[in-house]
């Protein structure tokens, strides 16, 4: 295909006072409160008692607001649903226990049986998993694509295909989703389209200002942002998500008031520390692209990365997350690891302190090397997702790791 031209994204212009940060910390709340609390109550309760029966006629007859049981919503839980689509600029959001129950349940409340979805290659391994191993059993078809080709998206669409399926940017390569030109295929076929955005928040990206139908979080990541929860979250148009919601109440993938609160309490520091990360991680891409250890870089924000054009039209900010290869080879790797003594060896990302992972032995050490190199990923690759320590102590430790595993490889030879 020949060169696109893209159109200047038009940006949503916020309320007079309601910038990112305002929002975090604001949005969804009501000005009085129990007990004239600052912070959102923890309403810890399973169920809720009802007056008398006057009161439960006009709930059930009458649809009067209010709760009745703890697995179709809580108080603490309606506030933070709320605080997530202004984040979005979404009309619903639904949160969950979760972010894999968040994906499982979008897509189980999307399809029937006979029904086709088509998923990019480049998208985490357990939502590869359900799509491809578990779907079948309830007679939905899923076809894989490779992640960036265009043509063979719009070749894999059929009569019976009900969505796209992806991510922006993607683990661990972080690429980035041309959203102009998925909207575009999308419209052609007339398919619903999904982006896991967890990588990017809302703080760097909001697809649905695209065209894109459901934007999935996992609330675990960047918008808890201290490693101490399990979250997930659905948003978009109202008609979509009150569809996956009924689903959510039946599954009952639900997230207790606690963590409610603690992912409201983490979304008040949610822009400062992702302005923080974004900056550190831009940072440390840029040292480690000249690093002497180092074989290649992989983040949107350099140069070098092959969507970094499409980042730049698309993103406010390229993320916490750098991913780069060293030279040479899983021994060489194991040495960096092992002499790191500020970064943190753990899978997860989006936390206040620095996370390093190794997706081959983390990840994928249930593969050959031969299925996980088809897979692009390496021995020698290595994920880093920066916290908000200081940028010159995550260098600093990063460098000395480098140096003393190549000083160790010389003297072995």
């Amino acid at each position: 295909m020949g060169k696109q031209t893209r159109k200047p994204r038009k940006r949503r212009k916020p309320a007079v006072g309601q910038g990112l940060s305002t929002r975090a910390i604001h949005a969804g709340e009501d000005r009085e409160r129990y007990a004239d609390s600052i912070t959102t109550p923890i309403v810890q309760t399973s169920t809720y008692a009802f007056k008398d029966s006057k009161e439960i006629r006009a709930y059930t007859k009458g649809g009067k607001e209010r709760f009745e049981y703890g697995r179709y919503g809580n108080p603490t839980e309606k506030v933070a649903q709320r605080r997530m689509a202004a984040l979005e600029g979404a009309e619903e959001c639904v949160i969950f226990g979760s972010g894999m129950s968040a994906i499982v349940t979008t897509i189980l409340a999307l399809v029937h049986s006979g029904d086709h979805i088509v998923i990019t290659d480049d998208a985490y391994k357990k939502t590869l998993e359900f799509c491809s191993s578990y779907l079948q059993r309830f007679g939905v078809g899923c076809t894989i694509v490779p992640f960036g080709d265009y043509d063979a998206l719009d070749r894999a669409i059929g009569p019976k295909t009900r969505f796209i399926f992806s991510e922006s940017p993607t683990n661990p390569y972080l690429n980035v989703f041309d959203l102009v030109r998925l909207r575009r295929i999308a419209r052609k076929h007339k398919v619903l389209t999904l982006i896991d955005s967890t990588f990017a928040t809302p703080a760097n990206q909001r697809p649905l200002e695209f065209g894109v139908d459901l934007v999935m979080h996992s609330g675990t990541k960047y918008l808890g942002g201290h490693n101490d929860i399990l979250a997930g979250a659905v948003l978009g148009r109202k008609e979509l998500v009150d569809e996956i919601r009924v689903l959510h109440k039946a599954i009952g993938g639900v997230i207790d008031p606690h963590c409610c609160y603690l992912l409201l309490r983490g979304l008040k520091t949610f822009a400062l520390r992702m302005a923080a990360q974004n900056e550190t991680a831009m940072r440390v891409a840029t040292f480690l692209e000249g690093h002497p250890c180092v074989k290649r870089v992989y983040y949107p924000g350099l140069k070098s990365h092959r969507h970094h054009r499409i980042a730049k039209a698309q993103m406010d900010g390229f993320g916490g997350v750098v991913t780069f290869d060293i030279k040479g080879n899983l021994a060489t790797a194991k040495r960096f690891l092992d002499g790191l003594k500020l970064c943190f060896i753990a899978p997860s990302l989006g936390g206040v302190e620095t996370l390093i992972t190794h997706p081959a032995l983390v990840s994928y050490y249930e593969y050959s090397r031969k299925q996980r190199y088809d897979l692009g990923i390496t021995d020698t690759l290595i994920r880093l997702a920066v916290g908000v320590e200081d940028a010159d102590d995550i260098i600093a430790d990063l460098d000395q790791a480098l140096k003393r595993t190549r000083r160790a490889g010389r003297r072995k030879r």
